[in-house]
C-alpha cells in the first residue's frame, strides 16, 4: 500500500476465477468479509462463482482469457458494487501495475505489493538488474528485454547454448522455451513471444543461459507497510512438466544450513531494496555443486503456497487480506523468531491432462467426482464436481492435493493414499503420472532436478485406469436409451426371477477326469469299456442351450450352477461345454472371453472331464486356418482345461479329420473322433451313407488314433432301428474302442434311440437336464436314467439328484426367454429335411430376422431341396450353413430345385455357396454334382485336397506384437488365439469392452434387457469388490441427440449422456429397381452393403460380381446377369437395402 492509513476490508473482489478465487472467497469469509465473483460466459457456470457473495459477468464478448484482463472494466465494476479491495489471485492481471494503480485511483485496496514494485518484480529483465545491484547471484542473461530475434541470436552468439527465454511479465511456465541449439531459437522465439502475449498481454521476453537440471528452490517472504519483512521458510519446486510445476514440497530436503540461509537472505535482501509489501516468492535455481541463482520474484500468491500453511500454520492468504487493510506483521503476530515449521508437507496438482499424449489437456464432461479427505490431507479445487465442463480455454488445474506430516515419507504415504481414493471419470488425468513420480527412488531419496520429469520416461509407463463402475454404468445406460445389445429373437422379455440356486455342500466327489489324470487318455478309454454302466454327457452346458436358446447362456449363469454340478454329476463322463458355436456367440454377442469362461468353470468343476467340439481343421470357426493355428488352439485348450475332444467334419472328410486328431494327440488330449450321421443305416433305399460306409469310416479313424468313437447325430435322424445296426457293427468290428453316442430330439424319438444304442453296446450316451431337453436339444438324461435304473447299465445317477438341476435350469430359462425358438413340440418332419437341431433354432431366428417367418414350413421344404441339388451332404456346421443359406436364398427368390438348376449360370448365389463348389470346406463324399458345380463356379478356382493344407504359418508372435500395440500389455496369448480366428469379431469384442468393461459379470436380465426404474442390481466387479446400482430415470431428449440417464452407484448419484441413435436417423426412401428394366440390378435380400466390386464406367460380364450384401453370418454376392457397362451405383458401403432395392445400374453392351 502506498499510504499508512487503514482501511477496514468489508468487501472483497477476486480478479481471478477457479481454485485460486474460491481459496480467496474461503479467507475472506472466515474474516468476515463479503465476496464478489467475476466469470466470463465460458464461466456462467463454474463453481467459483457460486462461492462467492455476488458474482458478475465481464468481459462480453471478448475471448475466455480476455475476459480476465479487462482492468478498466473490473475495477470500475468493483466501484459500482461498494468493493473495498481487489485480490488478483496468480496468473491474469495478479503481476499487472496497471491494476494496482487503478485501485489506488479508485480508492479501493490492492491486495499485493504496490504498483512500483509490481512494475520492478513483473518485469523479469528489471528484477534481473536489481538482484545484481544487491550482489544477489543470478543466471548470465540478457540485460534487459530482447525485441526481436536479432537481439536473440546475438545474445546466443555471446553466451552459447543451451538458453531459456522467458516471458517478462508474467510466470507459471507460459511464455518460456528452452533453446538447445540455433535449429530452434527462430521457432522457440516466436512460440514464446506468442504464448506470453497471449497469457499476459505482453508478448515481450528476455533470454538467460540455461542451468541444466538445477533444483528449483523459493522462499515465501511477507510484507508489511512499516517496512517489516520475514521469510516463511523454502519450498522446492524441481519437479516440474514444460517449466510448470507438478509438485510441490515444503521444506526443501538436502540443503545444508549454509545455502538455507544464504537463500533467506538474499529474498529478503531483494524484498527490502525495493520496500516489499504482502506476499510475495522469491526463486532460485540450484545447481549440482550447491550453488544458488536468482531467477525472479513473483510479486503474487503461489499455487504452491499451501505447502508453506501447513508446515507453518499461517494462512496465507487471510494475511495478505489482512496487510492490505493495514495490519502490521506484528499485529498478526508474525516475527522471524516466532515463525516455526512442523513436519512435511506435499503438493500434487491433479489436472486434466493426459501425459502419455505430451501433457495433452483433456476436455469434456465430468462424469463422476469422487475426491479423497482423511488427516493430513487437503483439498483446494476449483471445477471437480459430477457434471461439471472442463473448457478448452483455462489452466488444466482440477484440484490441488495436499498431504501433511511430521516426516516426509509419512507425508508422501498419505498422497499416495489420497491420490488413490480418486475416482475422477469422463475425462483424463494425470493422477497415474503423480502416483509413478511420488513412488519414483529418485523422488524419495530427494534427488530430483527440474528435468527430472523429462528425462525418466518410466514415470509414463502405467496401466489405463479400469474405470470399471464408470463402464458398466455406461452399458447400462446404452441399454437403457438404444435396446439391449444382443438382437432378441422373439419379443418376450427375460422372467422376472432369479434362479434358485441348489444348496448342496461338501467336498467334491471324485470323477472320470480323476481318472484321465492318473491313466491319462488311453488308460480313460480302457477304464471306460471296462465300466458296465452306460455313461452319460450333459449337454446343457453347449449343446442344449445352442439348439434351445440360440447360445446364448452367459458364463455367469453357469458359473452360478458349477458347484452344484460338480457334486451332484460327479459320476457323469462329462460335460460338453466348450468349442462349436460357444466360442464364436461368445465374443460377438455375449460380450464375453471364451477362454475366461473356460478358467473359471475349470476351476468350480474340477472332477468331471470337460468336453468340446473341435471341428477338425476349422477349430471352432467357419473357414479354414493355418495348421499351427490350430494346433496351439488345442494345445492352449487342453492347458486351460478341456479335456475331450470331440473332433469331426462337416463333410467327414478325413484328411481335415486328421489335422485335429493329430493336434489332440500332440496336446495330450482324449481324442473323440466323430462320424457325422446322416440318411438312414436302416433304410436299404438310402445306399450313400450306408451301414459299411460308416464303418469303413470309422476304421480310417481308429487307425487315426482315436480314443473313443462318437457318432454324431447332429439333426436327430438316428432312429432307434438305426441306432442298433449301427453301434453293434462298430462294436463287432472295433471291440476295444469306447463308442460315444450324439443325439437331437427334435423328432421325440432320442430317448429310444439313446436307449437302443446303450443295449447294442455303446458306452457313453449324450443328453441334457429335463428342463434343458427335448425337442432340438438332446434328450432328456433323468428319462434315461430312470429307464436304465436296477439294470446292469445303471449309470449311477438317480432321479432326486438331477432334479436341483432341472429347476435351476428352469428358472434360469427363463431368463432368455428373448431367445426361445418358439418351437414347443417335436417335429418329425426332421426325417424329410434333416435340418440339425442347433441350426433349426438358428435358422428359424434368421428367418425372422430377413422377414421370413411367415415362410418357415416353406424354408424347411426349401432345405430339403437344397441338400438334394448340393448332392445330399452331411449337414453340421459349417456345412449346414450352406445347405441353410442357399435354403433361405431359393425361398427369397421364388425359386424352387428345378429353376435353380435351370438357371445356375446366371443366379447371384450366396457367397457360402461358391465357397463349398470351390472346395473350401474340402471334399463330399461322392464328389460334387455336376454340371451345377461348373455353372455356380463360372471359371472361378478351387481346391482338390484339404483346403488348409497350402496355407502358410500364420506369425502368431507378430500379431500379438500387434495386438499389444493396440491393447496395451493386457493382451494374453488366448486373445491372440481369439483373434487369429475370428479377427472381425475379436477387434469388435475389444472395442466393445474398452467401451463397457468387461459386461460379463452383469446380471443376465439386466444384460439383455434396460433396467427398470427404480430396480436395483449387484454386481460383483471382482472377489470381495460389489457394485450396488439403482436406475433412477432416463431424461428427455436433448438437443444434442443425448439423454441423460440417472443412477445411484453405492448410494451416490451419478448420471451419464448417451447418443440417441434413433432420433438421429432420418428414414430415406430407397429406390427400386424396376422388374422390367433389364439394366437394373436389384437387392436379392435384405441386408448392408459390404463392398462395391464396380463403380461407373466399368465394363462387366455375365456373372462378374458386382456388390457383397451380408445379412446375419450370410453374405451374398450380387453378380451382373448379362454383360454390359456400369452406368451408376445406387448405395454406398455401409447402406441398408431391403429386397428389390436398387443396387446397380448395368447398360447393356
Amino acid at each position: 500500500m502506498a499510504t499508512d492509513e487503514r482501511r477496514p476490508i468489508r468487501k472483497l473482489l477476486c480478479a481471478n476465477r477457479g481454485e485460486i478465487a474460491i481459496r480467496v472467497f474461503r479467507a475472506a469469509t472466515e474474516l468476515g468479509i463479503r465476496t464478489v465473483a467475476i466469470f466470463s460466459h465460458e464461466d456462467r457456470v463454474h463453481l467459483h462463482r457460486y462461492k462467492a457473495d455476488e458474482a458478475y459477468l465481464v468481459g462480453r464478448g471478448k475471448s475466455p482469457v480476455a475476459a480476465y484482463l479487462g482492468v478498466d472494466e473490473i475495477v470500475e465494476l468493483a466501484r459500482a458494487h461498494d468493493v473495498d479491495a481487489i485480490h488478483p489471485g496468480y496468473g491474469f492481471l495478479s503481476e499487472k501495475a496497471e491494476l494496482a494503480r487503478a485501485c489506488a485511483a479508485a480508492g479501493i485496496a490492492f491486495v499485493g505489493p504496490s504498483p512500483a514494485v509490481l512494475e520492478t518484480f513483473g518485469d523479469k529483465t528489471a528484477a534481473r538488474t536489481l538482484a545484481i545491484a544487491c550482489g544477489v547471484p543470478v543466471v548470465p542473461g540478457s540485460d534487459g528485454p530482447v525485441g526481436d530475434l536479432a537481439g536473440a541470436h546475438a545474445f546466443a552468439a555471446q553466451h552459447g547454448f543451451p538458453l531459456i527465454i522467458k516471458a517478462a511479465m508474467g510466470g507459471g511456465g507460459r511464455g518460456m522455451r528452452v533453446v538447445r541449439d540455433a535449429a530452434e531459437l527462430d521457432e522457440a522465439f516466436a512460440r514464446a513471444s506468442s504464448e506470453a502475449r497471449a497469457s499476459f498481454g505482453d508478448g515481450t521476453v528476455f533470454i538467460e543461459r540455461y542451468v541444466a537440471s538445477p533444483r528449483h528452490i523459493e522462499v515465501q517472504i511477507l510484507g508489511d507497510r512499516t517496512g517489516a519483512l520475514v521469510h516463511l521458510f523454502e519450498r522446492d519446486c524441481s519437479v516440474q512438466r514444460r517449466h510448470q510445476k507438478v509438485i510441490e514440497a515444503a521444506p526443501a530436503r538436502g540443503l545444508s544450513d549454509d545455502l538455507r540461509q544464504a537463500l533467506y537472505t538474499d529474498a529478503l535482501t531483494l524484498a527490502r531494496a525495493v520496500g516489499y509489501e504482502n506476499a510475495g516468492t522469491v526463486e532460485f535455481l540450484v545447481d549440482e555443486t550447491g550453488r544458488r541463482h536468482f531467477i525472479e520474484v513473483n510479486p503474487r500468491i503461489q499455487v504452491e503456497h499451501t505447502v508453506t500453511e501447513e508446515i507453518t500454520g499461517i494462512d496465507l492468504v487471510q494475511s495478505q487480506i489482512r496487510i492490505a487493510g493495514g495490519a502490521t506483521l506484528a499485529e498478526l503476530g508474525l516475527s522471524q523468531g516466532t515463525i516455526t515449521r512442523r513436519g512435511h508437507a506435499i503438493q500434487c496438482r491433479v489436472t486434466t491432462e493426459d501425459p502419455q499424449q505430451g501433457f495433452r489437456p483433456d476436455t469434456g464432461r465430468i462424469e463422476a467426482y469422487r475426491s479423497a479427505s482423511g488427516m493430513g490431507i487437503r483439498l483446494d479445487g476449483g471445477s471437480g464436481y459430477a457434471g461439471a465442463i472442463i473448457s478448452p480455454h483455462y489452466d488444466s488445474l482440477l484440484v490441488k492435493v495436499t498431504a501433511h506430516a511430521l516426516d516426509f515419507d509419512t507425508a508422501r504415504h498419505k498422497l499416495l493414499r489420497a491420490l488413490a481414493e480418486f475416482r475422477i471419470r469422463g475425462v483424463k488425468t494425470n493422477i497415474p503420472f503423480l502416483h509413478n513420480v511420488l513412488v519414483h527412488p529418485r523422488f524419495v531419496a530427494g534427488a530430483v532436478g527440474t528435468t527430472f520429469v523429462d528425462d525418466t520416461p518410466e514415470l509414463f509407463c502405467f496401466p489405463s485406469r479400469r474405470n470399471r463402475a464408470q463402464r458398466l454404468l455406461r452399458f447400462l445406460a446404452e441399454v437403457a436409451v438404444n435396446g439391449p445389445t444382443t438382437a432378441w429373437a422373439s419379443p418376450t422379455p427375460p422372467a422376472r426371477i432369479d434362479p434358485e440356486i441348489p444348496a448342496v455342500r461338501g467336498p467334491v466327489p471324485s470323477g472320470w477326469r480323476d481318472v484321465l489324470k492318473a491313466e491319462g487318455p488311453a488308460g480313460l478309454a480302457r477304464a471306460v469299456r471296462a465300466h458296465r454302466g452306460v455313461l452319460l454327457t450333459d449337454t446343457t452346458w453347449r449343446d442344449a442351450h445352442q439348439s434351445l436358446l440360440a447360445t446364448r447362456v452367459r458364463t455367469i449363469d453357469l458359473a452360478a450352477i458349477a458347484p452344484a454340478t460338480a457334486r451332484l454329476l460327479a459320476p457323469a463322463f462329462s460335460l460338453e461345454m466348450w468349442g462349436g458355436a460357444t466360442f464364436d456367440v461368445a465374443l460377438r454377442f455375449l460380450r464375453e472371453d471364451p477362454w475366461a469362461r473356460l478358467e473359471q468353470l475349470r476351476a468350480l468343476v474340477p472332477n468331471i472331464p470337460f468336453q468340446m467340439l473341435l471341428r477338425g481343421a476349422n477349430a471352432v470357426g467357419y473357414t479354414n486356418y493355418p495348421d499351427n493355428v490350430v494346433r496351439r488352439f488345442v494345445r492352449a485348450s487342453v492347458d486351460r482345461g478341456v479335456d475331450v475332444f470331440r473332433v469331426f467334419d462337416c463333410l467327414n472328410y478325413v484328411e481335415n479329420l486328421r489335422l485335429g486328431v493329430d493336434a489332440v494327440g500332440e496336446a495330450g488330449g482324449v481324442i473323440e473322433a466323430a462320424l457325422c450321421y446322416t440318411g438312414d443305416v436302416a433304410d436299404p433305399a438310402r445306399t450313400k451313407y450306408s451301414l459299411a460306409y460308416y464303418v469303413d469310416l470309422a476304421g480310417e479313424l481308429v487307425r487315426l488314433g482315436t480314443h473313443i468313437l462318437a457318432i454324431k447325430d447332429m439333426a436327430g435322424l438316428l432312429r432307434p432301428r438305426a441306432a442298433t445296426l449301427l453301434v453293434e457293427s462298430l462294436r463287432r468290428a472295433f471291440p476295444d474302442v469306447p463308442i460315444h453316442v450324439h443325439t437331437h430330439d427334435t423328432a421325440g424319438t432320442g430317448v429310444a434311440s439313446m436307449l437302443a444304442a446303450a443295449a447294442a453296446g455303446a458306452d457313453i450316451v449324450d443328453g441334457a437336464v429335463a428342463s434343458m431337453s427335448g425337442t432340438t436339444s438332446q434328450p432328456a438324461i433323468g428319462a434315461i436314467v430312470a429307464a436304465l435304473h436296477g439294470s446292469e447299465r445303471d449309470t449311477g445317477l438317480t432321479i432326486e439328484s438331477l432334479q436341483p438341476l432341472s429347476t435351476y435350469w428352469e428358472q434360469a430359462r427363463g431368463l432368455y426367454a428373448p431367445f426361445e425358438s418358439g418351437v414347443h413340440t417335436g417335429s418329425s418332419d426332421v426325417y424329410l429335411h434333416e435340418m440339425p437341431g442347433g441350426q433349426y433354432t438358428n435358422l428359424m431366428f434368421q428367418a425372422r430376422s430377413l422377414g421370413l417367418a411367415h415362410r418357415w414350413p416353406a424354408i424347411k421344404r426349401a432345405y430339403a431341396a437344397a441338400n438334394h441339388l448340393l448332392g445330399d451332404i452331411i449337414k453340421v456346421t459349417p456345412s449346414s450353413k450352406v445347405v441353410g443359406d442357399l435354403a433361405q436364398f431359393m425361398v427369397q427368390n421364388d425359386l424352387d430345385e428345378a429353376q435353380v438348376l435351370a438357371q445356375a449360370a446366371t443366379l447371384s448365389f450366396p457367397r457360402s455357396v461358391v465357397e463349398f463348389f470351390q472346395g473350401h470346406l474340402g471334399q463330399p463324399v461322392g464328389g460334387f454334382p455336376e454340371p451345377l458345380r461348373a455353372h455356380v463356379l463360372r471359371g472361378r478356382p478351387h481346391v482338390d485336397g484339404r483346403p488348409g493344407a497350402a496355407l502358410p504359418d500364420l506369425d502368431l508372435d507378430a500379431l500379438a506384437a500387434e495386438l499389444r500395440d493396440r491393447h496395451g500389455p493386457k493382451i494374453r496369448d488366448t486373445d491372440v488365439l481369439s483373434a487369429a480366428l475370428y479377427p472381425a469379431v475379436f477387434a469388435d469384442y475389444m472395442g466393445f469392452r474398452d467401451q463397457f468393461s468387461d459386461v460379463s459379470r452383469v446380471p443376465t436380465r439386466a444384460f439383455f434387457a434396460p433396467l427398470p426404474i427404480g430396480e436395483e442390481i449387484s454386481v460383483e466387479i471382482e472377489r470381495g469388490k460389489t457394485l450396488i446400482v439403482r436406475m433412477l430415470a432416463v431424461g428427455e431428449l436433448r438437443a444434442d441427440g443425448t439423454r441423460e440417464v440417472f443412477f445411484e452407484l453405492n448410494g451416490q448419484p451419478r448420471s451419464l449422456r448417451v447418443p440417441d441413435r434413433a432420433a438421429a436417423k432420418t428414414v430415406a426412401q430407397r429406390e427400386k429397381a424396376a422388374p422390367d428394366d433389364p439394366t437394373a440390378i436389384a437387392a436379392p435380400m435384405p441386408g448392408a452393403v459390404v463392398d462395391l466390386r464396380v463403380k461407373p464406367g466399368d465394363p462387366v460380364k455375365a456373372g462378374d460380381p458386382v456388390v457383397v450384401l451380408s445379412a446375419m453370418k450370410m453374405e451374398t454376392v450380387v453378380a451382373a446377369p448379362r454383360p454390359g457397362t456400369v452406368r451408376r451405383l445406387a448405395v454406398a458401403a455401409g447402406d441398408n437395402v431391403d429386397a428389390g432395392d436398387l443396387l446397380v445400374v448395368v447398360a447393356q453392351a
